[in-house]
């Protein structure tokens, strides 16, 4: 009985070890593990390789050297913004001194007191001022290149347009009449009876815009340039300055005209035997033509035939236009689209041809 109960005793239960020894034996495991464990891993390999520290010093370097090239290139640019403005400026004096001559000469041409001679000195400074006008131009050309604005559109797609876009003296003519709000005859309606704001953000009249925008940035910086939008009368982008050429190197101006055209609101009809009336009237008149429109004439000076007018009045309206339109001035055509006008596009293709221009149906994501 003794020995029964001894043997009892001897019997170990799990439940009587102390909490202590088991935070121990757990502590001590974690010990053994963390001794285990290959701490080299940890180290940063950039500190045990030279080459490659080597070689993110030389990289932070050129980092360095490229910022401090980019702050020297836009201080150069700095410079030469100044002295293109500078020499525009100058430009604008040469201009009002030709011009304040130019009356001077004829007042001595009228005057039979004058002398030969005072004639001869005066025609001689005039000659003087031209030469350096175009020498100021060229200095501007070479100095910033072709283009006197910039444009950059949504995507990265190059276009091969085949619009001529040189000239002395450029005119772009913007449609501006109701059809220009959208290419479906349905949508015209509805957006014809929405507020200013509506129709000038209307996709189609945004794609014209920026139609518009990328023109201006292709202008020579040498030459001279107009802008009209016409519906049932025209009207200049710069109001008051219908009867003069804008000089293409005046950024500022040209910025305002196409601020300006971005502020147009679409409404009417077309007149367009007007407009190219008012073209032959110029003086000296264009040698480029850039016509922006979505389809044919549907008014005249006498207005609107009737409430109905058909594909044959509108072909009717389109050419006794362009018997105003002067000949020999190459005349580029730019056709957006629009619904129920199908002839438009062979109409003005045959415009292109015979001015010896160009014809352009642009996709949607044009410029």
């Amino acid at each position: 009985m003794a020995s029964n109960s001894k043997s009892n005793r001897r019997k170990v239960n799990p439940l009587s070890l102390a909490f202590l020894d088991v935070m121990f034996c757990g502590f001590g495991a974690v010990i053994l593990i963390f001794l285990i464990l290959d701490h080299a891993s940890s180290v940063s390999p950039e500190a045990t390789s030279p080459d490659l520290t080597a070689e993110i010093n030389l990289l932070e370097e050129e980092i360095l050297e490229g910022q401090l090239g980019l702050v020297r290139v836009r201080n150069i640019l700095s410079d030469v913004d100044f002295e293109v403005v500078a020499a525009e400026g100058l430009a604008r004096q040469i201009m009002e001194q030709i011009d304040t001559f130019l009356q001077e000469l004829a007042a001595l041409e009228n005057n039979s007191m004058a002398s030969v001679e005072d004639v001869a000195q005066l025609r001689s400074d005039i000659e003087t001022l031209e030469n350096e006008l175009l020498r100021l131009q060229a200095s501007a050309f070479e100095q910033e290149g072709n283009s006197v604005r910039q444009f950059l559109g949504d995507g990265n797609r190059q276009y091969l347009s085949g619009l001529f876009l040189g000239g002395q003296r450029i005119l772009v003519l913007i449609d501006s009449s109701a059809s220009m709000l959208d290419s479906t005859i349905v949508n015209i309606i509805r957006t014809r009876n929405m507020d200013d704001e509506r129709k000038r953000n209307s996709p189609k009249w945004q794609r014209v815009v920026n139609t518009v925008d990328w023109v201006s940035t292709q202008l020579p910086i040498t030459s001279q340039y107009q802008m009209w939008n016409f519906n049932t009368e025209y009207e200049a982008a710069l109001p008051g300055t219908e009867d003069r050429w804008l000089e293409v190197a005046d950024r500022d101006q040209l910025n305002q005209v196409i601020d300006n055209v971005k502020g147009i609101v679409p409404n009417n009809g077309t007149n367009m035997a007007q407009v190219f009336r008012a073209v032959a009237n110029m003086s000296p008149r264009p040698d480029n033509i850039f016509l922006i429109t979505d389809g044919l004439p549907t008014l005249d000076d006498r207005g609107a035939r009737g409430s109905l007018i058909t594909p044959a009045d509108r072909a009717e309206l389109f050419e006794e236009a362009v018997e105003e339109l002067p000949q020999s001035i190459p005349v580029n055509v730019i056709l957006m689209p629009l619904e129920g006008d199908p002839s438009a596009a062979a109409i003005y293709w045959q415009l292109a041809q015979y001015t010896k221009g160009s014809f352009l149906t642009p996709s949607k994501d044009w410029p």
